[in-house]
């Protein structure tokens, strides 16, 4: 059983509720190549490049080319850079609970994906398939307790020295974000209330200045299940998880952006400098920043080992 919020839910339900979220909300479009979560992101351009260059790093941890590439909740595929992790594999295998995200990935990759309607926890493949693989964003979506079987099961997956790019989020556990939670919410309530006194409380400012009826509808909706382990359940329940690394994908938060990250401030320069910082220190900011990126492999082959 898992528990979100008050209320006690079966695994089944929790999966029930997160296909049903991103069939109907989560992956309805709001215009410009978007989708409803993207409300969870910075999109403004004082960010784009820092952004930009975030999403490039998971390339580095996986390998260059192959015949499969497994993206374990791959959505739609929704940002330009996801493009370029299968771009010199034979394959990318999508596989996601959301059908409604399977179709739209379609539209982007045609013929060079494979899609598979499936649950991350519970992969519906035969063991050592993938020559690398990536989870964005995805496994924090499963029941608390089914986070170790997914870990586990992506590796079943991999071939002989495949090489696996989780991103996953600290959540609430981030302690650099803890530390900056008081100033964000300060920073956030001046925000609001200069807009305030420049637009009328009638209006709410859009958080990507995206504008339509539909959009702002979609926007405006709750999101689905969520749960994030700490770092120390990482290092502790994923110990065997062989060649276990942690290191940084984005040190700070969408708030700590949208509070603090303004083009009038030099925004561009700060998170260049940010970015800097998590260059020169990838594993003590993959540790107490926002999104880790978790990354392991499976072992080679014992013929490859003895040569």
């Amino acid at each position: 059983m898992t528990s979100s919020g008050n209320v006690l839910t079966t695994e089944a339900q929790v999966k029930q509720q997160v296909r049903d979220f991103y069939d109907s909300v989560g992956w309805r479009s709001i215009g410009d190549g978007l989708y409803q979560n993207a409300r969870y992101e910075d999109l403004r351009p004082v960010s784009r490049e820092y952004i930009h260059r975030c999403h490039l790093r998971v390339s580095r941890y996986i390998p260059k080319s192959g015949k499969y590439l497994l993206d374990a909740g791959s959505g739609p595929i929704q940002y330009p850079e996801y493009l370029e992790y299968s771009k010199e594999f034979d394959y990318r295998v999508c596989l996601d609970i959301s059908m409604l995200a399977l179709k739209e990935a379609r539209q982007r990759i045609g013929d060079h994906g494979l899609y598979v309607v499936g649950d991350i926890a519970n992969l519906p493949f035969k063991s050592e398939v993938f020559k690398g693989l990536i989870s964005l964003h995805t496994i924090h979506h499963l029941p608390s307790d089914e986070h170790k079987l997914a870990f586990f099961d992506l590796q079943r997956t991999l071939q002989p020295s495949g090489k696996a790019a989780i991103v996953y989020s600290w959540g609430i556990h981030s302690p650099l974000m803890k530390l900056l939670q008081i100033p964000i919410s300060m920073a956030m309530r001046a925000i609001h209330a200069r807009m305030r006194r420049k637009v009328g409380p009638e209006r709410k400012p859009e958080v990507n200045q995206i504008e339509n009826g539909d959009a702002h509808e979609l926007i405006s909706q709750p999101g689905t299940f969520t749960f994030k382990h700490d770092y120390r359940w990482i290092k502790s329940e994923l110990i065997e998880l062989t060649g276990l690394e942690i290191r940084v994908w984005r040190s700070v938060s969408t708030a700590f952006m949208r509070a603090f990250i303004h083009r009038k401030l030099f925004g561009k320069f700060w998170l260049r400098l940010i970015y800097a910082f998590e260059e020169i220190a990838p594993r003590y900011l993959g540790r107490i920043g926002q999104y880790p990126l978790i990354l392991f492999q499976k072992p080679p082959s014992k013929s490859s080992r003895e040569r």
